[in-house]
């Protein structure tokens, strides 16, 4: 059971890694879906990206792992917030609906990562 809880960790943070490479290579794509509201948009961007690159290296190397996964928790719960819900209400239809997909996604993968902190959470002293 242990291997498959590494395995899964791992294939947990492999998309976080490429998706924060992405915000470096495919940077005027997501220029183009995130609300104008956001202060600093090309350097929160980056800011996403490297964090996103950071949260997976400390998933994969077992370091620093609630911390990660608490601040990845956070950062999903502010792209639901601030990008998804607010895509919904879009009135293309393929729009809001990718919106929803997007919404559904990191909702998935925040329960994961809070599902991850359980689990690698300090034990519990039981008297």
């Amino acid at each position: 059971m242990k291997n498959l809880t590494i395995i899964g960790r791992i294939l947990f943070a492999i998309p976080f890694g490429v998706l924060g490479i992405n915000h470096f290579i495919m940077h005027d794509f997501y220029l183009g879906t995130v609300t104008s509201f956001i202060p600093g948009l090309g350097f929160t961007l980056f800011l996403v990206g490297l964090a996103l690159i950071a949260a997976s290296i400390s998933i994969i190397l077992n370091k620093f792992i609630r911390l990660s996964c608490g601040l990845l928790a956070v950062m999903l719960v502010l792209f639901i917030a601030t990008i998804h819900i607010p895509g919904l209400f879009n009135t293309d239809h393929m729009k809001s609906t990718m919106a929803l997909v997007e919404l559904m996604k990191d909702t998935a993968l925040l329960g994961g990562s809070l599902i991850i902190i359980g689990i690698y959470g300090k034990p519990v002293n039981e008297s």
